[in-house]
């Protein structure tokens, strides 16, 4: 389901750290930099940042609804799971999570971008297959745009994330931006 997005309209980036810039400068946040693309491509649009470092599915369920009273949102990117899976919480109990976060949204005639996250083992193999699956199916029972990992390009790449090996430098923030803008460009025809 997509819902025509006018000019003006504000695109709210709802996930954790690894969206909301975590150790970087203002200026290299995904928010600062998608915008600055969008605008240069002659867009007139406001990207938000409404992440939060550490957040999990639970806390965005908590604060969605505040996050969303914001007036004239067009479109929603959301990628949380990520803490879930660093502390070991239940694949079902994220999926619930995310799942309340979409319809939410959806209620509210938001367009939403799903973009997920990939377990590693290290919670055993029955864990990856069961959280890798949540983002997949949500994106299809829901008809999503989708993006299958976030950080797609950017993952285990040490010239692209901070010395952290986990949150993503501003070469890094670049390589996510574009992953975003090829979902987002067709919202905004």
């Amino acid at each position: 389901m997509t819902i025509n997005v006018t000019a003006a309209e504000k695109i709210v980036l709802f996930g954790d750290s690894l969206m909301a810039g975590y150790g970087l400068n203002k200026e290299d946040h995904l928010s600062t930099v998608l915008e600055s693309e969008l605008i240069k491509q002659g867009y007139d649009l406001k990207v938000i940042n409404a992440s939060v470092s550490g957040d999990t599915t639970a806390g965005g369920l908590n604060r969605i609804d505040w996050t969303l009273s914001e007036q004239n949102i067009g479109i929603l990117v959301l990628s949380l799971g990520a803490n879930d899976m660093l502390r070991g919480i239940k694949p079902l109990e994220t999926k619930k999570n995310l799942e309340e976060i979409i319809k939410t949204t959806l209620n509210k005639k938001i367009n939403l971008i799903l973009a997920g996250m990939i377990a590693p083992t290290s919670h055993g193999s029955e864990y990856k297959r069961d959280f890798d699956e949540i983002y997949k199916s949500l994106a299809d029972k829901y008809n999503l745009i989708f993006i299958p990992f976030l950080l797609e390009g950017v993952a285990l790449n040490p010239e692209l994330n901070l010395n952290d090996g986990m949150h993503p430098n501003p070469k890094g923030v670049k390589i996510i931006s574009k992953t975003i803008e090829k979902k987002l460009i067709p919202l905004l025809n």
